[in-house]
């Protein structure tokens, strides 16, 4: 991330992190929560974030808003947040927010 977009990112948005105290799912570590504190969102958030322990060994994963629904009987998803211009890496600038903010909440609770 260039310096530039970083420093948006830090000012535009908190992440709000709820840690999954049930353990249930297996794997979910948290939820998250994207609160838009400058610009047109401003006062907005997003919420549907989840933070996963991979299943494939170390490392987190960060799961987006989405919608189930069926066809013909076989559940699918639609994501509800996706690039506008189909630049998937996009996403990677939130991903790597939220990661963040998970990694500074383990870092303050001592989980």
């Amino acid at each position: 991330m260039e310096t530039n977009e970083a420093n948006f990112w830090r000012n535009a948005v908190v992440v709000r992190i709820t840690p999954n105290g049930k353990n249930n799912p297996a794997g979910k570590l948290a939820d998250a929560e994207v609160h838009f504190t400058e610009g047109v969102l401003e006062g907005m958030k997003l919420i549907g974030f989840a933070v996963w322990e991979r299943r494939t060994g170390g490392g987190r994963n960060v799961t987006f808003p989405a919608r189930q629904y069926s066809v013909n009987g076989e559940r699918r998803t639609y994501a509800l947040l996706r690039p506008a211009n189909g630049d998937a890496t996009k996403q990677d600038r939130i991903r790597e927010i939220v990661l963040q903010a998970y990694a500074e909440f383990e870092q303050g609770t001592g989980a």
